[in-house]
C-alpha cells in the first residue's frame, strides 16, 4: 500500500534496499529517521508557505539595493539572490537544536556511519527546507567538515562556531572561468605570502551561496608555490568582506540566475593565520573534503528521483487520454517500472559505496564513490526528464517544480567534478590490474599472426596522437 505522504516519509518501513545491510543500523539510526520525519510533518510542511511568503517579502526589499562593489554588474542590483534568508529558517533551526536534529552531517553529533546518513540524506534531498533547517546544506557541510578537521582552535572560534551555529554561511572558492578546473593542478590564483600576511589574487566564478548576504567567509584554493604538482596549492580562508574582494555577478543554470557568483580577488591580504593546514596542503584538504560531499550529493539525489517519481504517479491517476487514465497505458507504466528499476540499482550503489567509506575511508572508496556519483544523477535526470514527458505542457511551466528539478540535478552533474572525471577514476582503478589468464583465454589468440609471420617487422606507434 502506497503512504500518504510519499515513500521515503513512510513510517512502518525502511527503503527495501537497505534490507541487505540491517545488520549494519544501529537503534539510533531507526530512532532519528523517525524524528526527523516528524519533523517535516509537524513542522517542516506547515511552515512551507510561509517560508514563500517571507521570501518574496525579503525580494521586495531589494529594490532599494545599491550595488555592493563598483565593479559589481548593475544588470543583476535588485535580483533575488540578494535576498536575505527568511526569518522562519532561524526559527526552524531553533526547533531543529530543540530537538536534537541539528548538524547531523558531523558523525560525533549524529553517531550516525555513511551507509546510515545515506537514508536520511535521501529525505533531506527531497524536503530541502529540512535540510536548512537542520544545518545540512552544501557547500557548508564541507567547509565545517573541513574546519573541523583542519582548522587551528583560532579559526574554529572565528568561523567554525558560527557556521555550526547557523547565523553565518560560507562558500567554497576553487573554479575558474580562464582554466579547465576538473584538473585541479590547473588552478591558477596565487596565495603570496608578505610578511605576516598572504596576498591572494585570482578570478573563480560558480562559486556556490556566495551572493546570499549570510555568507561570510570562503575557502580559497590557489597556487602557493612549490615543486612538486600536487603540493603546490593551498587552502586559506578570505572573509567576505575583505578588500579587494569584489563579486561581479550572480550566474545562470540554462539561463536562469542562481546564487552562484562570479569573483575577483584583487590583492586580497589576510593574516598568515588563516592559512589551513599549511602551505602547499590544499589538495590533501581537498581530497578529504570531496569524498564526503561526492556521497551527499548522490544520496540527496536519490531523494530527489522519488520526488520525480511521485510526481508522475500524481498525474497519472488525473488525467486521461484515449479513452482511458493514463494509468493505464502501457507505455505509462513501462516508465513507472523503469524508473523504479533505476532508483533501485542507484540506492543499491550508493549503499554500497557508503558501506565501503564505513569500512575502508573515502580515501579508499573512491572508486566506488565516483561510481555512484556519476550513476545517481544521471538517473535521476533521465526520470525528471520522463516526469516532464508525461505532465506534457505543465511538465515545463511555472506552476510545476520539475523544471526546478531538472535545473538542479543536471548541475549535480558537473559539481564536485564533472562525469568525465569521475569516469577516469574508475577506469584508472581496473586498468591497476594486468592481463589475466581468464582475459586472454575470452579475449582469444590468432595463432595465424605467428603461424605465417607477416607482421614480425611492426613496430607499434605508442605516441598519442589526436
Amino acid at each position: 500500500m502506497s503512504h500518504p505522504m510519499g515513500y521515503i516519509l513512510d513510517l512502518e518501513r525502511i527503503p527495501p534496499e537497505l534490507e541487505p545491510f540491517k545488520d549494519r543500523l544501529s537503534p539510533n539510526f531507526y530512532e532519528v529517521r523517525l524524528r526527523i520525519i516528524d519533523f517535516i510533518k509537524q513542522d517542516i510542511l506547515p511552515a512551507m508557505p510561509v517560508y514563500g511568503q517571507q521570501y518574496r517579502e525579503e525580494v521586495a526589499k531589494l529594490k532599494d539595493r545599491k550595488p555592493a562593489s563598483p565593479h559589481e554588474d548593475p544588470a543583476y542590483t535588485h535580483h533575488p539572490v540578494w535576498a536575505a534568508s527568511p526569518p522562519i529558517a532561524a526559527t526552524l533551526r531553533q526547533k531543529a537544536q530543540e530537538r536534537g536534529l541539528y548538524n547531523f552531517f558531523l558523525p560525533e553529533v549524529g553517531n550516525l556511519g555513511v551507509l546510515e546518513y545515506a537514508p536520511i540524506c535521501e529525505i533531506l534531498g527531497a524536503f530541502g527546507l529540512c535540510n536548512v533547517a537542520m544545518n545540512c546544506t552544501a557547500p557548508d557541510t564541507g567547509n565545517m567538515e573541513v574546519l573541523e578537521k583542519y582548522g587551528t582552535p583560532e579559526q574554529k572560534k572565528q568561523w567554525l562556531e558560527p557556521l555550526l551555529a547557523g547565523t553565518i554561511r560560507s562558500a567554497y572558492a576553487m573554479t575558474e572561468p580562464g582554466v579547465a578546473s576538473s584538473d585541479a593542478t590547473n588552478i591558477s590564483a596565487t596565495i603570496q605570502r608578505d610578511g605576516d600576511e598572504y596576498v591572494i589574487n585570482g578570478h573563480k566564478w560558480y562559486i556556490s551561496g556566495a551572493c546570499r548576504p549570510e555568507c561570510k567567509v570562503f575557502i580559497f584554493l590557489g597556487r602557493s608555490g612549490g615543486d612538486a604538482t600536487h603540493k603546490q596549492h593551498s587552502m586559506i580562508l578570505v572573509p567576505r568582506d575583505a578588500k579587494g574582494v569584489h563579486i561581479i555577478r550572480p550566474l545562470g543554470l540554462f539561463g536562469h540566475i542562481h546564487d552562484h557568483a562570479e569573483i575577483v580577488f584583487d590583492n586580497v591580504r589576510v593574516p598568515v593565520g588563516n592559512m589551513l593546514l599549511g602551505e602547499g596542503r590544499g589538495f590533501e584538504i581537498a581530497q578529504s573534503r570531496l569524498g564526503p560531499s561526492r556521497i551527499h550529493h548522490c544520496m540527496r539525489t536519490i531523494g530527489t528521483a522519488e520526488q520525480a517519481l511521485d510526481a508522475i504517479i500524481h498525474r497519472v491517476h488525473k488525467r486521461v487520454a484515449f479513452g482511458k487514465a493514463l494509468a493505464n497505458h502501457a507505455t505509462i507504466r513501462q516508465s513507472i517500472a523503469e524508473a523504479r528499476m533505476e532508483i533501485t540499482k542507484s540506492r543499491l550503489l550508493c549503499y554500497l559505496a557508503a558501506v565501503q567509506a564505513d569500512e575502508h575511508g573515502f580515501k579508499d572508496a573512491k572508486s566506488f564513490i565516483a561510481m555512484t556519483k556519476v550513476d545517481a544523477p544521471r538517473m535521476c535526470q533521465k526520470i525528471i526528464d520522463e516526469a516532464i514527458q508525461i505532465h506534457g505542457a505543465h511538465g515545463v511551466s511555472q506552476d510545476s517544480r520539475l523544471t526546478d528539478l531538472y535545473h538542479h540535478v543536471r548541475h549535480v552533474r558537473l559539481a564536485s567534478g564533472p562525469d568525465i572525471v569521475h569516469l577516469n577514476t574508475i577506469a584508472k582503478e581496473e586498468l591497476k590490474r594486468k592481463s589475466s589468464v581468464m582475459g586472454e583465454m575470452v579475449s582469444g589468440i590468432n595463432k595465424n599472426i605467428d603461424k605465417f609471420g607477416k607482421f614480425v617487422n611492426v613496430v607499434p606507434d605508442t605516441r598519442a596522437r589526436l
